[in-house]
């Protein structure tokens, strides 16, 4: 490896286009040679703890010789093939997997490129479901105030209305409806209030519906809101007794985020549908899926299209198969669910803490997720640029400050983390 090349910071500012970032006055950039273990390596020597799993996605490390060896075998044997009309073992061994570690009613598997997608694919699946029915009335969707989805088009109409890009592209997004974010937080009493302020609107609109979408226990990129797992469970009784399909939105949560495996595993429900991505390969590359029942496919089957109406280029990519595999197989042989709560402790130890600081509003912990939320919005360029100088790599976002990092992280390097925010505090 050659770490003496050196990046062109020019160019990338004026011609790379970065998430989230103005082209006018982007926010900093910092040139990376290469990742191991937990590690970040910047090009100008600084050695960065990663707190944020590039994005939740990095379960076991940068650089993991299990991993690489599972895309250098299969590259050896086939980079892609169309999966139209085609098949392969790494799908078909992906599958397998899949429906042994989610819930036991979800029996069909879609394979698409990214979390945005599996949503797109998702409500295409409800809105094609009752179509197929014969319901052409049911043609809304009913979300989480605060809930977040992904970026594209479909997925951007169910994110929170206000306080997303919903807002920025009123107009041309279609109009779903909202329901208040949950209140009752994880760890303490559930207001029961919450369920009849629930079942109103679906007294209201389900005539309308056609499927519930949110994030379960869990609401990231919206807020990092953990909610009760009661309100879970009055959303799935209200989706039966109203005949309207549910959504659940596992791509940040799933393949054990939050101490269980799915996060519906909290409130021991199934869903009709689940989105799952991000940590299934492990970081390595982009590959999601979208999970259904016998009802749902079947039904679809059986409509005036015969056919689920979607198919993207690279679907089931081999490669990406391939290393969703492997790290599905490192996650199961490991004790993660003794690894996550080991990082939940240490979490509580040194973060929650930092409550007692005048400008934090609360501390939230829950598996591997650590959240410290500030009374006013934090600039990210100012905070990022100290915490690289305590050797730590996080993103803020809004007022938050928060970790979520790869599962194989030691308590040093948490502390120094949680150490690292104290001294910026």
């Amino acid at each position: 490896m050659n770490t003496k090349e050196t990046v062109d910071l020019d160019f990338d500012k004026n011609h790379l286009w970065h998430p989230y970032t103005s082209m006018i006055n982007p926010l900093p950039v910092y040139p990376v040679t290469h990742a191991d273990g937990v590690h970040i390596h910047l090009e100008t020597g600084e050695k960065l703890i990663d707190g944020m799993a590039s994005w939740w996605s990095v379960l076991h490390g940068y650089n993991n010789v299990e991993l690489n060896n599972a895309i250098k075998q299969q590259v050896d044997k086939m980079s892609h093939v169309m999966f139209g009309g085609l098949t392969h073992q790494p799908a078909v061994d992906l599958g397998k997997k899949l429906l042994d570690i989610t819930p036991h009613s979800l029996t069909r598997i879609f394979l698409a490129d990214s979390g945005s997608v599996a949503v797109e694919v998702a409500i295409k699946m409800a809105m094609q479901y009752w179509r197929s029915k014969g319901n052409t009335r049911k043609n809304k969707l009913m979300a989480l105030s605060k809930g977040y989805h992904g970026d594209t088009f479909a997925a951007m109409s169910v994110c929170d209305p206000v306080n997303s890009m919903h807002s920025l592209y009123k107009g041309f997004l279609p109009e779903h409806y909202f329901v208040p974010a949950p209140k009752s937080k994880f760890d303490e009493a559930f207001d029961r209030s919450e369920r009849a302020i629930l079942a109103q609107y679906f007294d209201e609109h389900h005539l309308d519906i056609a499927a519930f979408i949110l994030e379960p226990i869990v609401q990231n990129a919206g807020g990092m809101n953990f909610y009760h797992s009661d309100y879970l469970k009055a959303v799935r009784e209200l989706c039966d007794e109203y005949d309207i399909l549910l959504i659940c939105d596992e791509i940040a949560t799933g393949f054990g985020r939050t101490g269980k495996m799915f996060a519906v595993e909290h409130s021991n429900i199934e869903p009709d549908i689940m989105c799952i991505g991000k940590a299934m390969t492990g970081g390595y590359m982009t590959l999601s899926a979208t999970l259904t029942t016998d009802k749902v496919a079947i039904g679809i089957s059986e409509g005036d299209a015969g056919v689920m109406m979607h198919g993207p280029t690279f679907m089931a990519n081999p490669l990406a198969c391939a290393v969703a595999n492997k790290s599905i197989e490192l996650l199961l042989k490991t004790d993660w669910q003794s690894n996550i709560t080991r990082i939940e402790h240490c979490f509580k130890a040194h973060l929650q803490k930092l409550e007692n600081f005048d400008s934090v509003a609360n501390v939230r912990i829950l598996g591997a997720i650590g959240v410290v939320e500030m009374k006013l919005a934090v600039d990210v360029a100012k905070v990022q640029k100290q915490l690289i100088e305590h050797g730590v790599w996080l993103r803020p976002f809004g007022k938050l400050i928060y970790m979520m990092p790869p599962y194989i992280m030691q308590d040093e390097s948490i502390i120094k983390m949680c150490n690292a925010i104290k001294s910026i505090l």
